[in-house]
């Protein structure tokens, strides 16, 4: 069915998107209404060096990944400086695609819309705000919006729609064969991913806090197994040796394995951050550790499976400034920029709650599975 919008003979649809991890798997409904409502277009990423890591055909909706330069506002590096030669290329090398459509999946369209212009695309789509360039078909940018449904109501714009709300990801063969051998130690244990660090530290729940969490969760016989990247194993490490009970420092797989880690899981519990989203998507349980106003954007939209634990506490405790205005940690010169946990009055209770039920749902849910199958 060709929905209102909807666009004759589109071949190659390019979709900009180049940032962080959780930003990506955010958009994963919207790509997966465009894959149905375009069968036949090939679908290209216009992303950074990870999303070619990880994008591999067959995990998402995206047939190829295209790694955009260095360039203020769409692709920043804190290591390396816009190269005019390098962003004159790609542009050159993007209007050969002869892309039908391309859509921008990238912030309120100041720095992405004449970005987009600049592809050569029969077509752009976006989100549009009064300091912006228009492209053809836009939504106008609302900043408090779940971020699931802004990329939905942005690829409605071309006739894509879906029923599925919820992101997917698919878990590879090559995924679990990376965790292959934390799988194998486990034994079929039940057990538990917790991800303690976030890359802003006004998202982090205090570490002292993961120790009495984690603690209890072993008392009550399931496994703890800490994720993370490379760079945080030291943390966990430090945890993990604060703990009465023994756990397992599982930083350092890969997206993939990560992926694959929380597909068998009984829970991930994690600030708001990007290997939450993942877990997410791969439809584990999750307690996610939110400070109010980014859970409006980034919370789960379902409460069959997620439990947000929120705090309510605004100020900052240094300054007593908001930091809500214009957008939630959004730097400006009225803006606190003191880099203290926004999360900090959450309790270790109120989060063990969470994942007890969560837990508990899910064991009966086995049990119910099981006895299914023998009566």
């Amino acid at each position: 069915m060709n929905y209102p919008g909807y666009v004759k003979d589109v071949k190659k649809i390019a979709v900009l998107r180049a940032n962080a991890l959780g930003d990506f798997v955010v958009t994963l409904p919207a790509l997966h209404a465009l894959r149905a409502t375009y069968p036949y277009a090939e679908i290209v990423l216009l992303g950074k060096p990870w999303h070619q890591e990880f994008l591999v055909r067959g995990r998402t909706p995206i047939d190829r990944v295209i790694i955009v330069p260095v360039k203020k506002g769409i692709r920043n590096e804190e290591d390396r400086a816009e190269d005019t030669n390098d962003v004159k290329a790609f542009f050159e090398r993007m209007r050969k695609e002869q892309f039908d459509i391309a859509i921008s999946f990238q912030g309120y369209g100041i720095s992405a819309n004449p970005f987009l212009k600049q592809l050569g695309a029969k077509l752009t789509v976006g989100s549009w705000t009064k300091e912006a360039e228009r492209v053809d078909r836009f939504i106008q940018y609302y900043y408090y919006q779940p971020e699931v449904l802004r990329y939905l109501e942005i690829v409605k714009l071309i006739g894509a729609v879906t029923h599925e709300t919820e992101p997917r990801l698919s878990v590879l063969e090559s995924d679990k064969n990376e965790i292959r051998e934390i799988m194998s130690y486990l034994g079929g244990k039940p057990y538990v991913l917790i991800n303690p660090v976030a890359n802003d530290n006004r998202r982090m729940w205090p570490w002292e806090n993961y120790i009495r969490l984690a603690d209890s969760l072993r008392q009550d016989g399931i496994e703890v197994l800490f994720t993370g990247s490379e760079a945080d194993r030291m943390i966990a490490d430090t945890i993990i040796n604060g703990m009465q009970h023994q756990a397992i420092n599982a930083c350092g797989v890969s997206i993939g394995g990560l992926a694959a880690l929380a597909s068998s899981a009984s829970l991930m519990v994690s600030p708001d951050t990007g290997p939450l989203h993942v877990a997410q998507a791969v439809q584990c349980p999750t307690v996610g550790i939110y400070w109010a106003p980014n859970a409006i954007n980034w919370a789960p939209l379902n409460r069959r499976i997620h439990r947000p634990v929120i705090s309510w506490k605004m100020e900052c405790p240094y300054c007593g400034i908001i930091p809500n205005d214009p957008y939630p940690f959004e730097p400006s010169s009225t803006t606190c920029r003191h880099e203290i946990s926004f999360v900090r009055d959450i309790t270790v209770d109120q989060v063990y709650r969470a994942a007890e039920e969560l837990l508990q749902t899910s064991m009966d849910k086995k049990v119910r599975q099981k006895e299914f199958v023998y009566h």
